[in-house]
């Protein structure tokens, strides 16, 4: 007698582990070099780093979570924490560009 609440398993071959860990150390040395690129603290160069972080998140969210084989529940609550995560990102910078606007005595 089974009921509707089975769970499914699925067995991950030990070299797709070793092929995004292999890619998390590539991007590791990827974030370093953006480090070093000429013009520190640039725009471009803060662009370089968060693209490279959000890429190595994903992957870890993917495989080391289990979400790539996960259902299709699982994938929306993921999906909507990267949603959350960009209105975050979006309300700070918003404040944090906008500071500028307003003149404050004592930070000229």
């Amino acid at each position: 007698m089974t009921n509707g609440h089975d769970t499914h398993t699925h067995i991950v071959p030990i070299r797709v582990y070793l092929l995004v860990y292999v890619a998390l150390l590539v991007l590791l040395v990827a974030t370093v070099g953006a480090a070093y690129l000429p013009g520190h603290h640039t725009l471009l160069n803060n662009v370089i780093a968060l693209t490279i972080a959000v890429v190595k998140a994903v992957l870890v969210i993917l495989y080391f979570m289990h979400v790539r084989y996960s259902t299709r529940l699982t994938w929306l609550w993921a999906s909507a924490g990267f949603f959350w995560l960009l209105i975050m990102f979006i309300l700070t910078l918003g404040d944090y560009f906008t500071r500028h606007w307003v003149p404050v005595l004592g930070w000229e």
